[in-house]
């Protein structure tokens, strides 16, 4: 018996340090699960009674993006000079305008972050987004030429079909409240899904095309840190083309706009959602985009035990079966994992040895 225990022992720690290469890596993974859990409670303990925001949800956005950028300034200036962040920026414009791509993408999902967190409870909002997996694993199979196993095509299907057990209970109940609200209702209940749609959309194509972008030939010359100085100049530049078509460009930085924004738990936000920026761009450095995907669904089990504690949120039958079964296809993902050192394996282990060295501590 001992004997079997200390095999199980060594298989779980060979199976972990294949899932996680470094201590780095598995505190990155952490941080970023933790991170992920408080954005959603906190965002829904900002909403007011009737499900709405009291402040501009597109202004806090672009706050973010701006401290985001201070951030990974600092970082880099740490060890350079200001100078030369204006001197690689001024170099690199080609990369400043592939990091557009991204950052439009992502600035369309932190916006429908709040959108759809006003209509779904923190747990059924990550449930739904567990929907990209499968759109995930195609393009990472696509844009890296790395063919999934069986065995990681079965965990992503798992996957999805506990995210429609979840639907299932959603569904019954939107029908029961559209059966008194009439057609309109129905209308805006398609609404709802159209916008889930789009975050998943967006989540898969910005999570992937970034990981391609900090592990491709054409941008692995210019350091992470001023990568992520691109994405979030970018970023602000897209969160004002959306203040400026919504027509709040002017009104969302007036004194009574401010002060909305200076209240305690959306202050929170803010600093939660700019330690994520940073910490995703760690994370898909050290990791991958479907590895990432697999701990926003960890988050499930948490998300759901906290919402009942804080919120009084039940979790129900569906809710219970969906996060086991999500749960399985995570267990089952981590027998074989997806492993995609990047162009050259070694001068990644390098930067990201040095980048942990450099880093720990600032982004988690």
């Amino acid at each position: 018996m001992a004997g079997s225990g200390w095999v199980l022992v060594f298989l779980k720690r060979r199976r972990l340090g294949k899932l996680f290469p470094t201590r780095w890596s598995a505190a990155v993974f952490l941080a970023y699960m933790i991170l992920f859990i408080n954005q959603g409670i906190l965002v829904t303990a900002s909403r007011k009674a009737d499900n709405t925001y009291p402040y501009n949800t597109v202004t806090v956005v672009m706050i973010t993006e701006i401290f985001k950028l201070m951030v990974a300034s600092m970082i880099y200036v740490k060890d350079n000079s200001f100078q030369e962040v204006l001197r690689v920026i001024a170099k690199d414009k080609k990369v400043l305008l592939l990091y557009l791509v991204p950052a439009s993408l992502y600035c369309l999902y932190n916006n429908l972050q709040f959108v759809n967190l006003a209509v779904y409870d923190p747990t059924t909002y990550y449930l739904l987004l567990q929907f990209r997996v499968v759109t995930t694993g195609i393009v990472f199979q696509v844009l890296f030429k790395k063919t999934l196993s069986r065995m990681q095509w079965l965990s992503l299907l798992l996957l999805t079909i506990g995210c429609i057990v979840k639907q299932i209970k959603h569904d019954t109940h939107m029908r029961d409240v559209v059966s008194f609200g009439g057609q309109s209702l129905s209308l805006h209940l398609n609404a709802n899904l159209l916008h889930i749609l789009l975050q998943v959309f967006c989540s898969c194509f910005a999570g992937v095309y970034t990981e391609f972008l900090l592990k491709g030939e054409k941008t692995s010359h210019v350091p992470l840190m001023m990568q992520n100085v691109f994405m979030y100049l970018d970023s602000i530049i897209c969160n004002m083309c959306v203040l400026a078509y919504t027509g709040d460009l002017l009104s969302a930085f007036t004194t009574e706009s401010i002060n909305s924004i200076l209240q305690p738990t959306v202050i929170l936000v803010t600093l939660n959602q700019t330690a994520i920026g940073i910490i995703t761009s760690l994370f898909l450095k050290s990791l991958n985009s479907i590895l990432k995907t697999f701990a926003s669904a960890l988050e499930l089990m948490f998300t759901a035990v906290l919402c009942w504690y804080i919120f009084g949120i039940p979790v129900d039958v569906f809710t219970f079966i969906a996060i086991v079964i999500v749960c399985l296809a995570t267990f089952l993902y981590s027998l074989n994992p997806v492993v995609n050192p990047g162009p050259s394996t070694r001068q990644t282990k390098d930067s990201d040895t040095t980048l942990a060295s450099k880093q720990n501590g600032v982004g988690v």
